[in-house]
């Protein structure tokens, strides 16, 4: 059977060093693992070398399945670097088995996309963008790019955020979400004659300015000002902007840690 390993130290542990390594765990006895197996090989062979499949004999491989706490088959395992990266158990059905390979195998561009984020904090903004777009050029739905993509846009073009992000899901849909709101606070306060006259305008339009510099803080604080003035203005998108920056950021953040008691009063008074 074609993908059989033999020596799982060097098909499986160390192979994984150089490209993901799905594991499928079978038995010959195992009903579900036959109907699994021909749809995970197939999917092998479009996988265009972003990963390999090996299968591991558990009736034959009893150590590695002891070792890996194989206790249900077919158990399906994601190695990169030596180590379990993810898993699924039991017989799923194709478009979910997909689903799952595009969430979990890394991308061959995670280190461009970490040098682009860490162009973006330096401020170099125009080269972030740039080597997004290459990536994404060479991986059109690479969702960790396409989030990305969006933050340079949110300093850049903040209108065209919404189209850059569309369709993305899963653990990532609350992040695209958060700076799709932001991006309309900031999209909103580069038009300040079509926002509705109000004392929440000037730190509404304040807002907006610090998200498109990138500072949070400045945001947060004008944020703040604006709902003490009017909870409502402009159907409470500064409430929901000052959520979603939580978002961004994590609540354990310090710039969240230290804006949150406020945001929250100004959001219920």
């Amino acid at each position: 059977m074609p993908h059989d390993v033999t020596d799982f130290e060097q098909q499986v542990l160390q192979r994984s060093h150089q490209i993901p390594v799905v594991v499928d765990f079978w038995a010959a006895w195992c009903g579900p693992c036959r109907v699994l197996g021909p749809i995970i090989e197939r999917l092998a062979g479009e996988a265009n070398g972003r990963w390999e499949l090996a299968k591991v004999d558990t009736e034959a491989h009893t150590a590695v399945a002891q070792r890996y706490d194989i206790f249900s088959i077919p158990n399906v395992k994601l190695f990169v670097n030596g180590e379990v990266a993810d898993e699924f158990v039991g017989l799923m059905p194709e478009a979910e088995i997909r689903r799952w390979l595009e969430s979990a195998i890394p991308s061959p561009h995670a280190g461009a996309i970490s040098a682009a984020r860490a162009l973006l904090e330096s401020g170099a903004i125009a080269e972030a963008e740039a080597a997004l777009h290459r990536v994404l050029a060479d991986e059109p739905q690479n969702a960790e790019a396409r989030l990305a993509l969006a933050e340079t846009l949110l300093r850049t073009d903040p209108g065209a955020v919404e189209a850059a992000l569309g369709g993305i899901a899963d653990d990532r849909a609350e992040h695209a979400e958060a700076l799709i709101a932001l991006a309309r606070v900031a999209a909103a306060a580069e038009r300040p004659q079509e926002l509705p006259e109000s004392p929440a305008k000037e730190p509404f339009l304040a807002a907006g300015a610090a998200l498109r510099s990138g500072d949070y803080a400045a945001a947060l604080e004008a944020l703040i000002e604006s709902l003490r003035r009017d909870r409502r203005y402009v159907g409470g998108a500064a409430r929901d902007a000052g959520r979603s920056i939580f978002v961004r950021l994590g609540v354990h953040h310090p710039i969240s840690e230290r804006f949150h008691r406020a945001f929250s009063s100004a959001v219920l008074a």
